[in-house]
């Protein structure tokens, strides 16, 4: 099989009609077709040859040929089947290739851990892939993903600001976050609706530290209700103990939290206190 010019759409639409493939709009296919930033999300990931990267949604192999081309062991994930049948004829002769066929989402967890993990993460699995990877204890010392702005917003937002959110806050529990180049519509075919934004995670030092087994649905409950006070969603997150009012209460004081204060407000520090002061009272 001719590797396909990742450059252009028209040879983009001529491989698909040649190889009976399609584009799946519920796959949220999109390929970036600007080679510079191909380069430059290849430089983020800032991997040596010989290591080993997850790469998320490789479509036709055109991020795979680069990290291919720096010596990386890459283990692509892709859940289209044509794709996948093009991804081993294009790179069956790659002894460091090796594919992993189906949603990522229920494979990943069965595959060796890696170090690095780059992919053009289509809007409807970008959180709740990273959100499982991190909630699951899988981190990587480098993450570099395009995303819609929309989620890389909420993905480096920091207490007080509109973005703010639970994901903000699992987010920051283990990296370091940082947003890199924006990228238009244009460079992308079929070209999207709204501009991508790639984003650099570099794991935190504490990242796999013991965190109470609270944490993260506190969190998640405490940003349910945006315009209730922590008080009021807390107590709904103590809704089956006796007398949930007070003992919201009494975890706010013990965690010097005022409780009128609302989740937007409070920091990773403030929600992992809360959370310890919750398991310390054994609820």
């Amino acid at each position: 099989m001719m590797t396909p010019n990742y450059n252009s759409a028209a040879a983009l639409r001529a491989f698909l009609d040649q190889n009976g493939l399609g584009m799946r709009k519920k796959f949220g296919q999109n390929f970036l077709l600007n080679p510079g930033v191909r380069q430059a999300l290849v430089r983020a990931l800032n991997a040596q040859a010989g290591e080993s990267v997850w790469e998320i949604g490789p479509g036709l192999g055109a991020m795979t040929s680069l990290l291919l081309e720096e010596g990386l062991c890459v283990r692509a994930f892709e859940i289209d089947a044509g794709f996948a049948l093009s991804l081993r004829e294009l790179f069956a002769a790659h002894a460091g290739f090796t594919l992993v066929e189906g949603d990522v989402l229920k494979t990943w967890p069965d595959e060796p851990a890696a170090p690095y993990l780059l992919g053009n993460l289509p809007y409807n699995i970008a959180a709740a892939l990273l959100s499982d990877l991190i909630e699951r204890g899988r981190y990587f010392d480098r993450i570099v993903v395009t995303v819609q702005r929309e989620v890389a917003r909420r993905m480096a937002a920091v207490p007080g600001s509109a973005d703010y959110s639970s994901f903000s806050v699992l987010c920051a529990s283990a990296y370091h976050v940082k947003p890199l180049m924006i990228i238009k519509g244009a460079s992308f075919y079929p070209k999207p609706n709204v501009d991508s934004q790639a984003v650099l995670l570099e794991r935190r030092d504490d990242a796999a530290r013991v965190r109470p087994a609270c944490l993260y649905p506190l969190v998640r409950r405490l940003f349910s209700s945006r315009r209730k006070t922590i008080k009021n969603n807390l107590t709904a997150f103590f809704a089956s103990p006796e007398n949930p009012s007070a003992i919201a209460a009494q975890a706010l004081e013990q965690s010097a939290l005022d409780g009128g204060r609302r989740a937007e407000e409070l920091s990773l520090e403030d929600f992992e206190a809360l959370a310890k002061t919750i398991e310390d009272m054994g609820i």
